[in-house]
């Protein structure tokens, strides 16, 4: 089997050491930046686990990488997505299926629109892996891995065989998911994210911190409360799509708390979150908001946005959704 990975992220690092590692597995990788990149890449678990992984391939042009392979996954930001499947859409394979490994950021919104019916395609409901890199193009760290996956399929003769072949690449139980809505739209990134963003930063007057945050270590319970908030105006849009409700719980059913106080104790306490910092940036008098970061430029525009549209075509009110993308839209909006 040949694999192509688009874009060199930490997905994209951990990807090819994970799915390179099994013998059957050949990796291609397309990316802007091949001069970078060693044709090897160590990636070391969070049990201290090395996964050796190896590019057969990797070029910036998609008809170098893409026309051998059976399946193609797309690590990408959201604003790389509709573009790169437009690139690589001419050079795929009769039969091949391209995927996301982040779906809440409109991939299939796009896939719908670029590839059609003429080509198979799926998208993860969550990521499997949380992963940074250590050395770009060299090596990054795997640090939690997913206990159970879930994926939506669309445009796939035989797609139990292909759940079984994505549970077999990641070696983690793999479930087929009903719609495609239960997997683009999630209270992951595009609520967990812009929710906490919202409570850190909505009424910063300018003045530099004297540390970066720690995005969950030090979560409030403020942040938590604006999150409960938000994912109920999320959970009343998914009452009137055409999908399984249940296959999405509540954040608190998910992080299995009660109340904003004891959701921000257990988000604060994760292991694989504990040292992840906020966007942020130093500077001479301190530390100052990132707003160019992804958690901005991805999780506004290409997450929380979809959820927003859905909500105002279907008629569903969501005034606290709206007060935050309002805020994270006119604060990009200022930044360019």
């Amino acid at each position: 089997m040949t694999i192509a990975i688009c874009g060199g992220g930490s997905l994209g690092h951990v990807c090819i050491g994970v799915l390179s590692s099994h013998e059957d597995v050949t990796v291609h990788l397309l990316t802007n930046r091949p001069q970078l990149w060693n044709d090897s890449i160590t990636v070391t678990d969070i049990d201290g686990k090395i996964f050796n992984g190896k590019i057969a391939k990797l070029s910036s042009r998609p008809e170098d990488v893409i026309p051998e392979a059976d399946i193609v996954f797309l690590c990408l930001p959201g604003f790389l997505i509709e573009q790169t499947l437009r690139q690589i859409k001419p050079h795929l394979k009769s039969g091949a299926a391209v995927g996301s490994i982040v779906s809440s950021t409109g991939f299939f919104f796009f896939a719908h629109s670029v590839l059609g019916a003429d080509v198979s395609f799926f998208g993860f409901q969550r990521v499997p892996f949380i992963c940074r890199v250590k050395e770009y193009g060299q090596s990054a760290n795997l640090l939690g891995y997913k206990s159970s996956l879930a994926l939506a399929a669309e445009n796939m003769e035989n797609v139990e065989a292909f759940r079984m072949q994505i549970e077999r690449l990641f070696s983690t139980p793999t479930t087929l998911l009903g719609s495609f809505y239960e997997a683009a739209l999630t209270n992951s990134n595009p609520i967990l994210h812009t929710a906490r963003l919202y409570s850190m930063w909505h009424e910063w007057d300018g003045t530099p911190f004297d540390h970066c945050t720690l995005f969950y270590r030090e979560w409030t319970v403020d942040a938590a409360q604006m999150l409960i908030d938000m994912d109920s105006e999320f959970m009343r849009l998914l009452d009137v799509l055409p999908m399984n409700k249940a296959a999405i719980p509540t954040l608190l059913d998910y992080y299995e708390s009660t109340d904003a106080q004891s959701l921000s104790s257990k988000l604060s306490c994760i292991p694989a979150f504990m040292s992840i910092l906020a966007p942020m940036t130093e500077t001479p008098s301190g530390w100052v908001p990132d707003f160019q970061s992804r958690y901005f430029t991805e999780d506004f525009p290409y997450g929380l946005k979809f959820i927003i549209s859905l909500a105002r075509e279907h008629g569903v009110s969501t005034p606290v959704l709206d007060k935050v993308y309002e805020w994270g839209t006119k604060v990009l909006e200022h930044e360019n």
